[in-house]
């Protein structure tokens, strides 16, 4: 039996335009920016203080769920986000990572009010897990997404694509790089460990950190990484001064 194909044009991926007056010459995409760049700088400058313990919602992963599932017939899909924050040490960038017990690992972030900003919604959970506590407003700058995650079921697994025959995903989880300031001071909720992760030790290890934390070298890689070092910082400052 023979078998014919049919070229539709438009379609396939990557997309082309459909304007007749482009064809055969290339569309220039105004919103690509080439060379994004991100500041690393040393743990060293960043001082980790202890703040009061911060408990999940949840006593259990099957409570959880169920509270997704009452939440999802209220008021529909769940919004998460997670901030991705990055040091350096010994010239390798890390992944700022919060540890509970000995075996589980998180992103700082949370779950989005009803109607909220994803990007002011960030800034609160990052504030209530990581801010200061002697009255000093922290100020945290957003740069891009950096990751899409869908949980098409009430079930722990996450994908970073919506599964074809899943229509109404139970929760959408969107990823934040965060440009940390050149110095910090983080309060550390005292249930948690802060721990600095370095790239080479995710990648590839969802058995370690699970699948949206091993992805982040990937998803990271399309960066580039300005590392700076406290002697350099330093050096700038006192050439400035003599000038």
């Amino acid at each position: 039996m023979a078998m014919t194909t049919t070229q539709v044009k438009g379609s396939g991926w990557p997309r082309r335009a459909s304007n007749s007056s482009f064809e055969g010459k290339p569309v220039p995409n105004q919103s690509v920016t080439i060379n994004r760049t991100v500041n690393l700088y040393p743990l060293t400058n960043y001082t980790f203080g202890t703040k009061e313990p911060l408990f999940e919602k949840d006593p259990s992963v099957p409570a959880r769920f169920q509270r997704m599932r009452d939440e999802f017939d209220k008021i529909g899909m769940r919004r998460s986000v997670e901030g991705v924050l990055l040091v350096h040490e010994h010239g390798l960038p890390h992944v700022l990572l919060l540890q509970l017990g000995t075996t589980f690992f998180k992103l700082p972030g949370g779950e989005l009010n009803a109607g909220e900003d994803e990007v002011e919604g960030l800034k609160r959970l990052l504030t209530e897990t990581l801010g200061r506590q002697d009255g000093v407003k922290q100020e945290w700058v957003i740069e891009d997404t950096i990751g899409n995650w869908w949980r098409p079921n009430f079930e722990p697994p996450q994908y970073p694509y919506v599964p074809p025959h899943i229509t109404k995903p139970k929760e959408h989880k969107r990823l934040f790089l965060v440009q940390l300031q050149e110095k910090a001071l983080f309060a550390v909720p005292k249930n948690y460990k802060l721990v600095a992760a370095p790239l080479f030790e995710l990648y590839d290890n969802s058995q370690g950190y699970g699948p949206i934390i091993s992805s982040l070298p990937q998803s990271l890689c399309r960066w580039v990484i300005e590392y700076h070092s406290t002697s350099s910082i330093c050096e700038l400052k006192n050439d400035k001064m003599k000038g």
